[in-house]
C-alpha cells in the first residue's frame, strides 16, 4: 500500500483556522492555502467543514467546491455530514471521498445506506473518542473503505479487529516515530499538523520513505536516465500533450536533473538551451503541467508526456506553442468530441461575459433560468419525438440542438464539461 500524506483544512465563516479546537485565523483564502499544499506534493486535502447554521454551510460548500476544481490532490469532505443529501453534496462538489463522524450514533445507522448508494470506496469513517471506535467497527468494517483517526494510539489494537487502511493524524512527532508509524501495513497515511507544519517538506519526507522501503506517491521509472538515448548536448526532447484532448502543447527538453525533478514531484521540468538552467514549468506564470503518464518512444530517444495543464502552455499567452501555420490542405479534420465541446463552450461562457446584440445565446441568459430551462425541456421532447422517425438525421440536429442548450445551462450554473466527465467516469 502506498502511503499518503494529508494535509487538512478547517473552514469556519469562509476562512481557514488552525484546527478542530482552536479558531484562530490561519488563512483568509482557504483555496489558495489549499493551491499551496497541492504545489508542496500533498497526496490528499481533508477540509473539515465547521459552519453553523445553513447558509454557512452552503457558503463552505462553494468553497468546497472551489478547491476540487482547483487542486490535483484528491479532496476528502468531513464535518456538517449528517445526512444522506451531505453526502452528495459533498461528492457532486468534487470530493473523493467524505469521512463520516462516528461520534454520532445517526451517521453509524447512516453508513450502510450511503455505502450503497454512493460506494463503498467514497465512504470513510472518521473517529475522534477511542471509547466509541470498537463499539462501531462492526458497521464500519462492511461499509466503509476505511478509519479516520483522530487519536493515533490504538493503530495497534485496531489491526488485530480489521484490515481496513488507516489515516491517522499526529501534531507533533520526532520523525523517527513518524517513520515507524507510516510502516505500518494498516496506516494508509498521515494527516494533521505534523503535515500542515511541514507541508513544504513532503517530497523530502516521500523520498526518505522510499529509501527505507516504503512506498509512496512518487513516480517511479521503468526507464532509467541512462537509458535513453540523448542528443550531442546531453538532452532529450519532449513532446507534451493535453492527456484529455491529445492537443499538442509544446516541446521542451530535459537533462537528468529535470527528468528526476519531474518524476519526483509530479510536475514537468525541463532545461532550457538559451538559459541555460533548470526551469520549472508554471514556475513564475502559475501555468503549472500535471504528469499524468511518460512514455519513450521506440529509439528511447523523445519522451512524450501526456499532462493537465494549468493555464496555457505558451509563453505568449495561447494555449498550444503550434499555431503559426506554413501550409495547408484542404481536408476534413477529425474532432476530438471533448474539444469540440469545450470549443462551443467557451463560446457560451464568453457571450455570457461579453454579451453581442443579436445573439440568441445572450437572448437566453437575459431571460434568465426560467427560459433555458424552458427550452432544455422543449428540445428533450423533440428528441423523443425525433426518435419515432425512422430517418436518423432529424434525431442528430434535435440531440445538438438539446446539447447546445444544456451548455447554455451549464454556463449558467457553472458547470463545466471537466466535471461532468470526472463524474460520468466515475459512474
Amino acid at each position: 500500500m502506498k502511503k499518503r500524506f494529508v494535509s487538512c483544512i478547517y473552514l469556519y465563516q469562509g476562512k481557514a483556522v488552525m484546527n478542530l479546537n482552536d479558531l484562530t485565523l490561519l488563512a483568509d483564502d482557504p483555496v489558495a492555502l489549499a493551491k499551496g499544499y497541492d504545489n508542496d506534493g500533498v497526496d490528499e486535502i481533508m477540509i473539515f467543514d465547521l459552519s453553523k447554521g445553513d447558509q454557512e454551510h452552503e457558503s463552505a460548500l462553494d468553497v468546497i467546491k472551489a478547491i476540487c476544481a482547483t487542486v490535483e490532490a484528491d479532496v476528502i469532505g468531513a464535518g456538517n455530514v449528517k445526512r444522506m443529501e451531505d453526502v452528495k453534496k459533498l461528492l457532486y462538489a468534487g470530493c473523493k471521498k467524505v469521512a463520516l463522524n462516528f461520534e454520532l450514533e445517526s451517521n453509524v445507522a447512516l453508513t450502510q445506506e450511503v455505502s450503497q448508494k454512493f460506494g463503498k470506496e467514497k465512504i470513510w469513517a472518521c473517529f475522534g473518542k477511542m471509547e466509541s471506535l470498537f463499539d462501531s467497527l462492526n458497521v464500519a468494517k462492511e461499509w466503509v473503505a476505511g478509519l479516520i483517526l483522530l487519536n493515533p494510539h490504538v493503530i495497534k489494537e485496531i489491526a488485530d479487529v480489521t484490515n481496513l487502511p488507516c489515516l491517522v493524524f499526529i501534531s507533533q512527532i520526532e520523525l523517527e516515530k513518524l517513520m515507524e508509524i507510516v510502516r505500518m501495513d494498516n496506516v494508509y497515511g498521515i494527516a494533521g499538523n505534523t503535515i500542515n507544519d511541514n507541508a513544504s517538506e513532503i517530497i523530502s519526507l516521500k523520498e526518505l520513505c522510499q529509501q527505507n522501503g516504503i512506498e509512496t506517491e512518487i513516480l517511479t521509472p521503468a526507464v532509467e536516465w541512462a537509458a535513453l538515448k540523448k542528443g550531442p548536448d546531453g538532452l532529450v526532447p519532449v513532446v507534451v500533450q493535453d492527456y484529455r484532448t491529445l492537443e499538442v502543447l509544446m516541446v521542451a527538453y530535459m537533462n537528468e536533473e529535470a527528468y528526476l525533478q519531474t518524476l519526483k514531484t509530479g510536475k514537468m521540468h525541463y532545461y532550457s538551451r538559451s538559459r541555460q538552467a533548470q526551469w520549472l514549468k508554471g514556475e513564475t506564470s502559475g501555468h503549472f503541467q500535471h504528469v499524468r503518464s511518460l512514455t519513450a518512444d521506440c529509439d528511447l530517444d523523445t519522451i512524450l508526456a501526456k499532462v493537465n495543464q494549468e493555464g496555457v502552455a505558451c509563453h505568449t499567452g495561447a494555449r498550444s506553442c503550434f499555431f503559426n501555420e506554413i501550409a495547408k490542405k484542404d481536408y476534413e479534420e477529425v474532432k476530438n468530441p471533448l474539444q469540440v465541446f469545450e470549443d462551443v463552450f467557451a463560446v457560451i461562457k464568453d457571450r455570457k461575459i461579453h454579451p453581442k446584440e443579436g445573439s440568441y445565446t445572450n437572448y437566453l441568459f437575459d431571460k434568465g433560468i426560467d427560459k433555458i430551462l424552458k427550452k432544455v425541456g422543449e428540445e428533450a421532447t423533440e428528441i423523443v419525438i425525433a426518435a419515432k422517425n425512422p430517418n436518423p438525421n432529424e434525431l442528430k440536429y434535435e440531440i445538438s440542438d438539446f446539447m447546445y442548450h444544456v451548455m447554455v445551462l451549464m454556463a449558467e450554473k457553472g458547470v463545466t464539461w471537466e466535471e461532468i466527465i470526472s463524474e460520468l467516469a466515475n459512474r
